[in-house]
């Protein structure tokens, strides 16, 4: 039997599942499917943190971001329209340093958000 449809509508999008100091993460679809959207103040960053077993895909809605990783060495820029695919267990960090706000649109492998803060880089290791 097919299930029906599911419309969240932003207006009730709250603060949702795991948190990372300077990320809020709105839980659009959680439990439902594997759906969450991240906005990130300016001039803020998160924690470093990783997914556990779960790949994350981000796709940039508006802003530009910035996800940091490899230790902290390796920054990869986010613009508009543009994706990235965070596998599991990769420890990284998502930066703003510009003065706009970073909206990501971002769905991972599981039914509910898993984000396991770190309190260095290679802390899981």
């Amino acid at each position: 039997m097919a299930q029906e449809v599911q419309v969240t509508k932003a207006c009730s999008l709250q603060a949702s599942g795991g948190q990372t100091e300077g990320m809020i993460r709105q839980g659009a679809i959680t439990n439902q499917s594997d759906k969450i959207c991240a906005s990130a103040k300016p001039h803020t960053s998160s924690g470093v943190h990783h997914h556990g077993e779960q790949d994350t895909v981000v796709y940039a809605l508006c802003g530009h971001g910035t996800v940091v990783s490899k230790g902290g060495k390796k920054r990869q820029d986010l613009a508009p329209g543009d994706f990235a695919l965070i596998p599991a267990w990769a420890e990284h960090q998502e930066v703003n340093d510009s003065d706009e706000e970073v909206t990501w649109i971002i769905t991972r492998s599981g039914r509910a958000p898993v984000v396991e803060n770190l309190e260095r880089w290679g802390a899981s290791t």
